[in-house]
């Protein structure tokens, strides 16, 4: 299997596990649309939409830069007329960006919740709604049409609320659009699928919001979301589809890999579980 030629739209793309996934795909060749908020370079977060895309053509892809916040209409359709007009269509959506805020309930102001809501479960499905049109085509012309959510498993279960209610409805909204949009677009060809990592994994909102260095060291690196990604797009999207894969299942299921050692950011640390797994 081989991405050269398709073209992935990435949502929050310009650092962490939205440019991993698409630095794999760049590799093969893909032209990867780089969608995200960031303009400008800000000290505690690496990455603008520029610096990205310049690394996915250093990879051997083609990235295009899309300043966008999914919480708007016109600024995501603009994102996706503008990567169809440059690349011929869409092959591929991975919805990636995402907030957080690991607050209780009395403790979450609501410009936070509404935040994640807006971002999360609605900004999903806008750019999926916004999306989908193109893959249908491209599924259409025996591509194989692919969306992922980066969600966790519908797991329906009290642990799982109780300590962040607002931020788990948010990324179960996501992982409800899978649900919803599986069956829905079965007919078409397109895929939807939930990918969540295992275990922690390092990126700027672990280091900064949830734990710091002690986190990161016991975290796998964004690579892992990737290859997994990777392996899920080399799928026929009309049979696999509608799944809540955790990562270390997929490589395993799929490429056969199950030593894992490489994507640990400290070789031998005790590895921190991820939430809802």
């Amino acid at each position: 299997m081989s991405l050269r030629g398709k073209t992935l739209f990435i949502t929050g793309a310009s650092r962490g596990i939205g440019l991993a996934i698409g630095l794999r795909a760049a590799r093969d060749g893909a032209n990867v649309a780089i969608a995200a908020k960031t303009a400008e370079p800000n000290p505690k977060l690496p990455g603008t939409v520029f610096t990205a895309a310049k690394e996915i053509d250093d990879a051997g892809g083609k990235g295009l830069p899309l300043v966008c916040d999914i919480r708007f209409e016109d600024q995501v359709a603009a994102a996706v007329a503008k990567t169809v007009e440059t690349f011929g269509g869409i092959d591929i959506l991975v919805n990636n960006a995402s907030a957080i805020s690991l607050t209780g309930t009395e403790q979450t102001q609501m410009k936070r919740y509404d935040l994640m809501h807006s971002i999360n479960t609605r900004g999903t499905f806008l750019v999926s709604q916004t999306c989908v049109p193109h893959l249908r085509k491209a599924a259409a012309n025996g591509g194989n049409a692919h969306v992922i959510n980066l969600s966790p498993p519908l797991n329906m279960e009290e642990r799982w609320f109780a300590p962040h209610v607002a931020y788990t409805m948010a990324k179960f909204g996501m992982s409800l659009c899978v649900l919803g949009m599986a069956g829905e677009f079965r007919k078409d060809g397109i895929a939807f699928n939930a990918l969540w990592p295992r275990t922690t994994i390092a990126t700027s909102a672990i280091k900064n919001l949830l734990g710091g260095e002690a986190v990161m060291k016991g975290s796998r690196s964004p690579e892992i979301l990737a290859d997994a990604a990777y392996a899920i797009f080399a799928q026929n999207s009309r049979e696999v589809t509608g799944n809540f894969f955790v990562d270390d299942e997929v490589l395993a299921k799929y490429a056969g890999k199950t030593d894992l050692s490489e994507y640990s950011m400290t070789p031998g640390a005790q590895l921190m579980p991820d939430f809802f797994v």
